[in-house]
């Protein structure tokens, strides 16, 4: 099926376009003159190439020469600066210069130096009474020089501002004055509209608030006559991934109304006020169409603070936002036409986009739950071939904080996987490879040295074992010494369900845990190694939170201090006022070194007093590369370590 044009109606030919058509033939002819031109000039050089330009003083030389002057046959003035020598048996020249510039038609050119020497008139009337031939051509060049020098550049001119300019000022393409001011919105009929609700996994709350939307679409009388108004405009805010577009459309969908999609960064234009056509142009058609859904994806785009952030603001983003404003402001009640909006940063948008009577209502779009997951990944594995071992609920479980797209990016790369091993169906071994590129990057074709693989066995053991070690710690699910992506090993790390509250204890052993591979490698080569770069701003980062955001100082008690938490180009202000005193910055940094140190000396100890369980897992992971959780606990099991089964450890992980 073929996409649907910008006012819905199916894409024609270029044949049946008279606008293409009439463009087609104007590039044409201004082709064929680009041809033409660059022809003359090739005819011009060409008469210049057949002779080459020689020095006055060779010329004067050839001329008072007795023997080469006879040789002269033809001399021609060319305007007032050159002159053109035809020589005849030129292959007998003294000069072997002159014979050589010659050339095979015994031609060449003078520059004019001295227009009055009158040795060289002399000569000249001397040769003239012998035979010499003497002529005045006119400069063939000397228009061309004028065309080059006045007629070309305005030709280029009149070229680039009515046929490049546009087309680098409007990347949506159109006409000059035109198109160029007109929405570049995207439409799509209802006839075309095939998502609805059924399509949108999960997302329940989300769905039950825009069912409202839906309703007021379909029959606006049962609100007006309860003097009810729906919103104008929706607010849909989200991380990356989450399916906001697609629950917009899925909206137009269930009401059966025509869908106006839009990015906010085609707003943005080169000179001041296009945007804000467009913007008129958009609401306007719009309000032609009603009932209709109007979309605005990526707001912040154009939605930004005004007036704020380094140098100020942008008047043609501030002109757009203000006409996105006033139009917001003219809905009529009797106007069916919803604004949707997309974002995922609430936090930069201009407060008068978000006062009531514009983007009032705001849905959060965040990551699915368990649930969510599950249903996310049968619409995206309904069109393939699963085998029987694969379970979905299980996967589901596993993939933690992965958003819709994260899922469908799984699901594709299950499928390429198997593909490429040239199987039928889907298997559970194809989605735990889909999952470890997702997560930590495909393999690296690097062959580390033993040395260096045991080292990092040490390093990645020493981050996995502290979990087992310390109560109510998430245990990794899979260690690997495998080189992918930026890292030579990998702990894939994550709970064993969905979590939203976390206390003191729990960040105390993530720190521990980050600091697991560093006590590892200062317990077994008694040194730490450049190779802990990461963990350590991972552990900074989180000890700094834990001090300044989340009130879990002792010492500085429940209080919350801004450190460096503004963008200075997303609307804020370049430094912000600093809230406390050069002796609590102190105190901070005291604070958070106090954590780091405490998580190091746990980690340092915890290996120490079980040294041998790092060995025993350090010699199984040399040899397989890749370990599972259930893996590690038969390996601790069997060594006499009192494993607390984990509630995974009955169940295999698909992943």
């Amino acid at each position: 099926m073929s996409n649907p044009t910008q006012d819905g109606s199916q894409p024609q030919g270029s044949g049946k376009n008279p606008k293409k058509r009439s463009f087609s033939n104007i590039s044409g002819n201004l082709g064929w003159l680009v041809i033409l031109f660059l022809l003359l000039v090739l005819l011009f050089s060409s008469s210049v190439g057949n002779s080459s330009t020689v020095l006055y003083s060779d010329f004067v030389k050839l001329m008072f020469d007795e023997e080469d002057s006879k040789k002269i046959r033809k001399i021609a003035f060319i305007g007032t600066d050159r002159i053109s020598v035809e020589l005849k048996d030129w292959e007998n020249l003294k000069d072997e210069k002159l014979k050589e510039k010659a050339g095979l038609r015994g031609k060449f050119t003078v520059n004019r130096a001295k227009l009055d020497d009158p040795g060289l008139v002399t000569q000249m009337d001397k040769l003239i009474r012998n035979g010499l031939l003497v002529d005045q051509q006119e400069d063939n060049f000397a228009g061309l020089s004028w065309f080059i020098m006045m007629i070309l550049p305005a030709i280029i001119l009149i070229v680039f501002f009515l046929f490049i300019l546009p087309k680098f000022r409007d990347p949506m393409g159109g006409g000059f004055l035109g198109n160029y001011i007109k929405s570049p919105a995207k439409k799509y009929e209802k006839s075309k509209m095939k998502v609805t609700f059924e399509d949108v996994a999960g997302l329940q709350n989300a769905k039950g608030e825009l069912q409202e939307i839906v309703e007021f679409l379909k029959s606006p009388e049962k609100f007006m006559k309860l003097g009810a108004s729906i919103p104008k405009g929706v607010l849909l805010v989200g991380p990356p991934g989450t399916g906001k577009t697609l629950l917009a459309r899925a909206v137009a969908g269930e009401a059966g109304v025509p869908y106006y999609s839009i990015s906010g960064s085609e707003f943005i234009q080169m000179f001041v006020g296009v945007g804000a056509s467009r913007v008129r142009d958009m609401f306007k058609t719009a309000k032609d169409n009603s009932p209709c859904i109007l979309f605005i994806d990526e707001i912040d785009a154009v939605g930004r603070m005004r007036g704020a952030g380094v140098g100020g603001g942008s008047d043609e983003r501030e002109q757009t936002l203000n006409q996105i404003l006033s139009e917001m402001d003219g809905f009529q009640p009797t106007e069916t036409v919803i604004v949707l909006a997309a974002t995922n940063r609430p936090d930069v948008l201009d407060s008068a986009l978000l006062r009531p009577g514009r983007f009032d209502r705001h849905i959060t779009i965040d990551r699915p739950t368990w649930q969510g997951r599950l249903a996310i990944l049968k619409v995206h594995t309904r069109n393939k071939p699963l085998s029987d071992d694969v379970n979905l609920e299980m996967i589901a479980r596993k993939m933690i904080g992965m958003t819709g797209a994260d899922l469908r990016n799984l699901a594709n790369e299950a499928a390429l996987v198997a593909t490429r091993l040239g199987k039928d169906k889907v298997e559970r071994s194809d989605f735990e490879v889909a999952a470890d590129r997702v997560l930590i990057g495909p393999k690296r074709e690097e062959v580390l040295t033993p040395e260096d693989k045991r080292r990092t066995a040490y390093h990645e053991v020493g981050h996995a074992l502290v979990t087992w070690l310390m109560p109510g710690a998430d245990r990794p699910q899979k260690v690997s010494i495998v080189p992918r992506g930026q890292s030579l090993g990998v702990n894939l790390n994550a709970p064993d369900e969905d979590r939203f509250h976390h206390g003191l204890d729990h960040f105390k052993n993530q720190l521990v845990m980050i600091m697991g591979g560093r006590a590892a490698d200062r317990l077994v080569y008694n040194q730490p190694y450049a190779g802990a770069e990461s963990d350590l701003k991972r552990a900074t980062r989180l000890a700094r939170m834990m001090v300044t955001h989340w009130g879990m100082s002792e010492k500085l008690g429940p209080m919350t201090f801004k450190v460096g938490e503004e963008h200075v180009f997303l609307g804020k202000e370049m430094q912000e006022a600093r809230d406390f005193s050069e002796q609590t910055a102190a105190l901070i940094d005291s604070e958070v070194q106090n954590f780091l140190r405490q998580a190091d000396e746990t980690a340092f100890n915890l290996l120490s007093d079980n040294r041998v369980y790092v060995e025993k897992i350090v010699e199984e992971l040399m040899g397989k590369e890749e370990l599972l959780r259930d893996e590690i606990e038969d390996i601790l099991r069997q060594s006499g370590f009192n494993v607390t089964p984990s509630k995974s450890s009955a169940n295999p992980t698909d992943v």
